[in-house]
């Protein structure tokens, strides 16, 4: 206590001292409170960081926050709708300036983004799907939402489209490479992506190597055989390129939390072989995709969870993706639980606060983000974003009314 006593004395000693010196440049660092003076107010910032302590965050850099839970969306085409004109209004119908600052107001702290390798050669059909996430398009949107002071979750698609169970397309300008030289690129790609993104003040703080990737990346390296992790030497050529992909993430972006994203919520068995198996890999958290329309209702999502809780109690787990319809449904679904939650906003408020209850179940089950929240097509045409309406978003298509489904999104991260 004494010698805690001395340091201050020093201290206060010291900065009125500097106070009484003043001139352009030197002391600057003294000045913590940035007023453009030495003073007593510098004093007393000194004396309560010495008592408490610890110091502020030096001029220039924002403190570090890492939530207990993490929730939020995919929110990939939020700028297509904005450059489009469309309105986004609140639950009772005003208008939303700042669609990012509402979600953030409703509870939710962080944002998912895609990122293709050229998006240009995907096809017609993906680009009206959505397919246009270039790392410039990324770059500007996650400088957004990390100014909204939120956490960015980014999510590499190694392909120049959509990269999920049934596609998994290396982009074309790799597709002659072999296996060695693909490492590398995946290496090379996966590091100059996140360095840009760094610079740019849109350093993510979450990083899917590869989306929904439960049978591997990039099927058609030279010869153009797809292979996938379940084939024959399958997992040996998935794991060797997920380690270069990983490696890159862990040098230039330490403190980002790895996600590895299936979609095999409907198949525990595979889904325990898969994790069993990844188990080599220096990754930190296991991320799922979660419709109740595909894999089954909370009884599936229940046993999945306590399966990965069981088998990796070491790890933290996403819900990376999920959804529920709000207006008409399509046929082919799977699961029907339309006379449960009800094909309404109502409905999918209703089916939000259910799963936000299981999940709280789950100790390890640490966030939860929706599918393509901020669809909102209704009324655009000719200039419409995307060639199809999505129901599931989180506004209605028609009367662009924010779904009260947001709040209960929000609402995990209490």
């Amino acid at each position: 206590m004494k010698r805690i006593f001395l340091f201050m004395i020093a201290a206060v000693a010291l900065v009125m001292s500097a106070g009484a010196q003043q001139r352009a440049g030197k002391y600057r660092h003294l000045d913590v409170n940035y007023d453009g003076s030495i003073n007593v107010g510098d004093v007393n910032l000194i004396l309560t960081a010495i008592l408490e302590g610890h110091t502020d965050p030096a001029e220039g850099e924002d403190e570090i926050v890492v939530p207990d839970y993490y929730a939020g969306g995919d929110i990939s085409l939020l700028p297509s709708y904005e450059a489009s004109g469309v309105n986004y209004l609140d639950t009772n119908g005003s208008f939303i300036p700042d669609v990012i600052g509402y979600l953030k107001a409703n509870g939710w702290n962080s944002l998912r983004v895609r990122l293709f390798v050229n998006p240009e050669n995907a096809t017609a059909e993906a680009v009206g799907e959505g397919v246009r996430q270039d790392l410039n398009y990324v770059i500007a949107l996650g400088k957004r939402i990390k100014a909204a002071g939120m956490q960015f979750m980014l999510d590499f698609h190694y392909s120049d489209t959509w990269a999920d169970p049934t596609n998994q397309t290396t982009p074309a300008a790799w597709a002659s490479l072999d296996d060695d030289a693909l490492g590398v690129k995946m290496y090379e790609y996966t590091r100059d992506c996140l360095a840009a993104l760094k610079a740019a003040d849109a350093t993510p703080d979450l990083i899917q190597t590869g989306n929904e990737i439960s049978y591997g990346v990039c099927w058609a390296p030279a010869g153009g055989t797809a292979i996938k992790a379940v084939d024959s030497g399958g997992w040996s050529r998935f794991l060797a390129l997920e380690k270069q992909a990983i490696k890159a993430c862990r040098e230039v972006c330490p403190d980002a939390k790895i996600i590895l994203h299936t979609e095999l919520v409907r198949n525990r068995t595979l889904l325990k072989s898969y994790y069993q198996n990844v188990d080599v890999l220096d990754y930190d958290i296991i991320g799922l995709s979660y419709y109740p329309y595909y894999h089954g209702l909370f009884d599936a999502l229940n046993g999945a969870l306590s399966d990965m809780e069981s088998a990796h109690p070491d790890k933290d787990i996403m819900i990376c993706e999920t959804g529920y319809f709000h207006v008409w449904q399509p046929e082919n679904v799977k699961f029907d639980y339309s006379a449960t939650y009800p094909i309404s906003q109502a409905g999918q408020k209703a089916f939000t606060d259910a799963m936000v209850q299981q999940l709280k179940n789950h100790p390890n089950v640490k966030g939860l983000f929706w599918w393509f929240p901020e669809a909102n097509d209704g009324g655009l045409w000719p200039n419409q974003v995307r060639t199809d309406w999505y129901n599931a978003g989180l506004w209605d298509n028609q009367t662009h009314y924010a779904s009260p489904a947001i709040a209960s999104v929000g609402a995990f991260a209490e």
